[in-house]
């Protein structure tokens, strides 16, 4: 299995556990001794893994549960760290998540997590072809 290969099957792991809350099979996604940190919707930044998996249970111990999927994703590797950037589905909202996985101990764990709403792209507003020739 190449590197690619385990980053895509580990973020489908992830969104595994949230959309079946299973507090055990996220926290054992999340690295250990490496630093971590996770942005959800609308909350501030956590840092460290205290922070990051007591949010998480949060998340997950909710009595509204939602299921997630993801969409589109991106692998970017970057020696012993990797970007999966996709799409989460939450019923009928489309939110862009980055998942930043780094290796420890020899395998990859997840370091970073973000999502947050993407903007609708409206059907009465043109998009030009090319983008302008000065920015500023």
């Amino acid at each position: 299995m190449t590197d690619r290969d385990t980053l895509l099957a580990l973020n489908q792991a992830f969104y595994r556990a949230f959309t079946n809350r299973d507090v055990a099979a996220m926290e054992a996604l999340w690295a250990e001794t490496l630093p971590i940190s996770c942005i959800h919707p609308g909350w501030t930044a956590l840092f460290g893994r205290e922070a990051v998996l007591t949010s998480w249970r949060d998340v997950l111990g909710s009595p509204n549960g939602v299921t997630v999927q993801a969409r589109n994703e991106r692998v970017t590797l970057h020696n012993d760290t990797a970007l999966v950037v996709c799409e989460e589905m939450l019923g009928s909202a489309v939110l862009a998540a980055t998942n930043l996985f780094a290796r420890e101990n020899g395998g990859w764990r997840l370091a970073h997590h973000q999502a947050g709403p993407i903007a609708h792209q409206r059907a009465d507003v043109e998009i030009p072809a090319k983008p302008p020739r000065r920015l500023h």
